[in-house]
């Protein structure tokens, strides 16, 4: 190899002045502490307060699967829309936490639901899919007998 060729390489691999140890990369060493203070401190400035008193979060995904906090720790801001969650987080499927769910479920996740229902009873027993159908039926709004506007013309 050529003298030259070798003395350029190791003038770009030297971390510190001369005399010092050639490495062929500048190693950095990060911690999970460093991160957590990194994310605190932008935290802090975009001015976030604790909210005390949640026992658990629960963050529902498209795909039917659950992410769990218990006991997290809450903090937000809501001039900046932000909240952060911290704390151990479990993934479950929607089925595992459904009689404590029902109340915290939106009306695009209860339709997703009432699908998972109907194959579950279409599973278990046919003649239990119908009657979800007929409970729907009841719901819809009744046809209109009278006409109302002639009744507030006669006043």
């Amino acid at each position: 190899m050529n003298p030259e060729k070798l003395k350029a390489l190791q003038e770009q691999v030297r971390t510190g002045g001369k005399g010092s140890v050639r490495r062929k990369k500048k190693v950095i060493h990060r911690t999970a502490a460093t991160d957590d203070k990194k994310l605190q401190t932008s935290l802090k400035k975009l001015g976030v307060n604790n909210i005390p008193g949640i026992e658990e979060v629960n963050m529902i995904k498209e795909d039917g699967t659950v992410i769990h906090f218990t006991n997290p720790k809450v903090q937000a801001s809501l001039v900046a829309n932000t909240f952060s969650i911290t704390g151990h987080a479990e993934t479950k499927q929607i089925t595992e936490m459904l009689p404590g769910i029902l109340n915290q479920l939106g009306p695009e996740n209860l339709a997703s639901l009432k699908k998972l229902a109907t194959t579950v009873a279409g599973l278990t027993n046919t003649e239990k899919a119908p009657a979800t159908t007929e409970v729907d039926e009841d719901d819809e709004v009744p046809d209109l007998v009278e006409n109302f506007d002639e009744a507030s013309k006669d006043d």
